[in-house]
């Protein structure tokens, strides 16, 4: 019996350190890519480990382009957009699961609904609110959007409803309103929860290309996935430049990503726990 569970222990290190080379390696190939001198000639797949290495592609794209304002306008809204489905996601989840109203069943069926609807339909009539309200080239068109995005509730909802209703009977008990309950003694119980929606959304944001494309025309709005394009050359194909942009551009995510990882981990299994 011992064997066989030391068996399958190891059989699951393995897997689990194959598939974390698999993903490291399109990173490491990347990296060495935005290393080799531009206009290198690459006969096979091993030239591109092997120097001469060079920095320069990384000071052309870093002084000589607008990368570092596209990355801020990514900052701006990915930041913005998370603050604010953080805000609307955890209120209306906090409506739903802990207080009592009719058709409460009814308005989450029609959250989860809202997941099936693609994001391509609502594209053209979000275009036309945000020219008449004149958003075109703003933060607040790049923000706004993806803050009506339902997952949030759907996730912080099956949360909530983990938390011990005697908490919240007590709490009634002693004269705390709604919003005192929610304040200090609900999210304080979901960090790990909001923590996860909270970098779902900043990377979802920061990936986002479609919408940026659509409400941004001046170079100046551009966010990273629709800025990175540009360095592309159909006439000449080299993979330097495209490379470094791309390395610069994840940078942040993967930061974000490895910094908070845990909390990911943690708010995913704690949001299928039911009480």
């Amino acid at each position: 019996m011992k064997e066989k569970s030391l068996s399958v222990r190891v059989a699951k290190y393995i897997v689990s350190y194959g598939l974390a080379i698999i993903w490291l390696i399109p990173i490491v190939w990347m990296l060495f890519v935005a290393l080799s001198e531009e206009g290198v000639v690459i006969t096979n797949f091993v030239e591109w480990f092997l120097p001469p290495y060079s920095l320069d592609s990384f000071a052309a794209i870093m002084f000589g382009t607008r990368l570092f304002r596209w990355m801020f306008n990514s900052i701006v809204v990915a930041s913005s957009a998370t603050f604010f489905v953080l805000l609307t996601a955890s209120m209306g989840a906090f409506a739903i699961s802990i207080i009592n109203f009719r058709f409460k069943e009814l308005v989450f069926t029609l959250f989860i609904i809202g997941i099936l609807v693609p994001i391509q339909v609502n594209v053209i009539p979000l275009y036309n609110i945000a020219q008449e309200m004149g958003l075109v080239n703003s933060y607040a068109a790049l923000a706004l959007p993806r803050i009506a995005i339902p997952l949030g509730v759907i996730i912080l909802r099956n949360f909530f409803d983990s938390i011990p209703k005697s908490l919240i009977e007590s709490a009634k008990i002693d004269g705390a309103s709604w919003f005192t309950i929610y304040l200090k003694i609900v999210l304080p119980l979901s960090q790990a929860a909001l923590a996860a929606v909270g970098i779902f959304t900043f990377i979802m944001t920061w990936n986002d290309f479609l919408w940026p494309l659509i409400i941004t025309t001046r170079e100046v709005m551009y966010t990273l996935p629709v800025g990175i394009p540009t360095f592309l050359d159909v006439f000449r194909p080299d993979y330097v430049i495209p490379m470094t942009v791309n390395m610069l551009a994840a940078f942040p995510a993967i930061v974000i990503y490895l910094i908070f990882q845990r909390k990911i981990i943690e708010g995913l299994k704690m949001t299928g726990i039911k009480g």
